[in-house]
């Protein structure tokens, strides 16, 4: 896919002129939130051929086998094992490996994968699932109910240290009954268990004697891994790409591509020059970038296919730092942020100004929630109020302290990256210091995640998932080993929360999940930035792609390349 010369030109010049804007902005390219890819180039063929029955064969809408895709992104993983990794660099990968008992469609309903059959209990407290004929692993072992049990038995376990262990509460027993067949019973109704079900399913017959302790670092998650998925995992150059190659004996058919390479290029700048020359096939382009790459497909040098993303981006605060302990001092903190201008400066209007840890897209979600529009004056008052007094630098201080912090991004997210400077000139107007702080992104997560904790404030973002519990993210149980990093408590809020996993009525979830947000919202454990778009940039010639707004792979295994 390479582009003609005059576009080329145009990004030459354009990256030119963004390093210029860069330097008298202070800051630098950057990347996104979760991904990363590889290195070799992919060169797709164009289907230039001359004779009547080529060209016939070329206008086919029928699928054919062949070729390599490089998907682009800005973020390394850090392991392949959906037990105990958090992030969607490593998500992306891991769901070419391996795969699991249910999937989700584009309206986020359940949808059967490894299963052939799932049978749900009038009471919804014992499920029963019957797995496909001749499921077998990458090294072709066959994929048997004793596989299904141990996988998702793994965060049950006391010595269990991942991220994952609130999804799996709730499960009374998981036994096989036969060699197909799956008994799941539950002590408690579980309105999300059709997210258990979507946990990867790990061969028994290699980890099966790993001791639980020592499986989050086992080398099968780094060196080898082994699953049932569409793709067989074939390299990974750290830094650099991870390669997978087609699964001849996937239960839903090899895979049209014959591989995919998952290019890393920590530099977002850099990441849209291979765009351009063809380096790079598929990639997820941030708002920054869109209108650039709108003029290559107006061109005809690739397509777009854009949507509303399932996701947000925020601002976080490390409430076991004293300076963020009070509600009030994190509301004035929000008041001082132009989220408005963010939006349509540094995204191009691309995106809108969240206010809630929920998605538009959730039929959970409701705007009706507090609100801290741009005020500096009232955010002045707030701080004032709460005891904070310009010292003799100008900069608030406080029995002593001043207020003064860092804000950790990770690097190669260019939107995220300007944030951080805006952040950085925005509160310096109420007395606020802040030192952005700009990380690789495996060391980012390694600063964010339990048990370091070792950041005050950091702009990063969430893909959300298919069922709208907000629990996973802001339920005090999660703070010591689960996702909720911040350290947010409110036990009012965790009740609801819990009233929301109580009952299988969406309806009456939707209220509870509603109320609690608005507490969230009132709290303000993070400043809600914006719900970006997802514009995902792809060859003219690629076919079978269907958006999905989470799953930016969604059935990579029915893509193919039109000769």
């Amino acid at each position: 896919m390479k582009l003609k010369q005059k576009s080329l030109l145009f990004i030459v010049l354009a990256l030119v002129l963004s390093m210029f804007l860069a330097a008298c902005s202070g800051s630098t390219g950057g990347n996104e939130n979760n991904n990363t890819n590889n290195t070799d180039n992919a060169t797709n063929d164009t289907g230039n051929n001359t004779g009547d029955d080529e060209e016939e064969e070329a206008d086919s809408n029928e699928p054919v086998y062949g070729g390599n895709l490089v998907l682009g992104s800005t973020g390394s993983p850090t392991l392949f094992n959906g037990y105990y990794s958090s992030d969607t660099a490593s998500s992306a990968i891991e769901g070419f490996i391996f795969d699991s008992l249910l999937g989700s469609d584009t309206g986020f309903e359940p949808t059967l994968s490894m299963a052939k059959d799932w049978q749900q209990s009038d009471d919804f407290m014992v499920h029963t699932f019957e797995l496909k004929d001749g499921l077998k692993f990458h090294d072709g072992e066959p994929v048997t109910a004793e596989d299904v049990v141990f996988s998702l038995s793994i965060p049950l376990h006391e010595d269990y240290d991942g991220p994952r262990k609130g999804y799996f509460e709730g499960i009374e027993s998981i036994e096989a009954t036969d060699e197909n067949t799956i008994v799941v019973t539950l002590n408690k109704v579980k309105p999300d268990i059709h997210i258990t079900f979507g946990f990867p399913i790990l061969p028994k017959h290699i980890l099966g004697d790993v001791p639980v302790a020592e499986l989050g670092e086992h080398e099968f998650n780094t060196k080898n891994p082994v699953g049932s998925g569409p793709f067989v995992f074939d390299e990974w150059a750290d830094g650099q790409y991870v390669r997978v190659k087609a699964f001849d004996d996937y239960h839903e058919g090899r895979p049209y591509l014959d591989t995919l390479t998952y290019k890393i290029v920590p530099d977002a700048d850099g990441l849209l020059t291979q765009l351009a020359t063809g380096d790079i096939d598929f990639y997820t382009v941030p708002a920054s970038d869109y209108h650039t790459v709108l003029e290559w497909e107006e061109a005809g040098d690739l397509k777009i296919a854009s949507g509303l993303a399932l996701s947000y981006t925020f601002l976080g605060y490390n409430l076991r730092n004293d300076l963020f302990k009070e509600k009030e001092v994190r509301q004035a903190l929000t008041h001082a942020i132009d989220r408005e201008a963010i939006v349509a400066s540094i995204m191009a209007g691309d995106g809108e100004v969240a206010h809630v840890p929920e998605s538009p897209l959730s039929w959970a979600y409701d705007e009706n929630v507090p609100k801290f529009d741009y005020d500096v004056d009232k955010a002045k008052q707030m701080l004032e109020e709460a005891g904070w007094t310009p010292g003799a630098d100008g900069i608030l201080e406080k029995d002593g302290q001043k207020f003064s912090f860092s804000l950790k991004t990770n690097q190669g997210n260019k939107i995220r990256e300007d944030i951080a400077v805006v952040v950085q000139e925005q509160f310096a107007q109420i007395g606020i210091e802040v030192k952005p702080e700009i990380m690789e992104w495996s060391a980012f997560l390694a600063d964010v995640n339990p048990p370091a904790w070792n950041f005050d404030a950091i702009i990063l973002g969430w893909s959300l998932g298919i069922d709208p519990d907000p629990s996973g993210i802001f339920h005090s149980k999660e703070i010591e080993e689960g996702l909720n990093f911040v350290a947010y408590s409110n036990p009012e809020a965790d009740e609801l929360m819990d009233l929301n996993m109580s009952t299988m009525d969406r309806d009456e979830r939707a209220e509870y999940i509603k109320q609690a947000n608005a507490m969230i919202a009132e709290d303000q454990p993070y400043t809600f930035l914006y719900y970006p778009n997802a514009h995902r940039a792809m060859p003219v010639n690629l076919e079978g792609f269907e958006f999905h707004a989470k799953n930016e792979f969604y059935n990579i295994h029915k893509w193919w390349l039109k000769q």
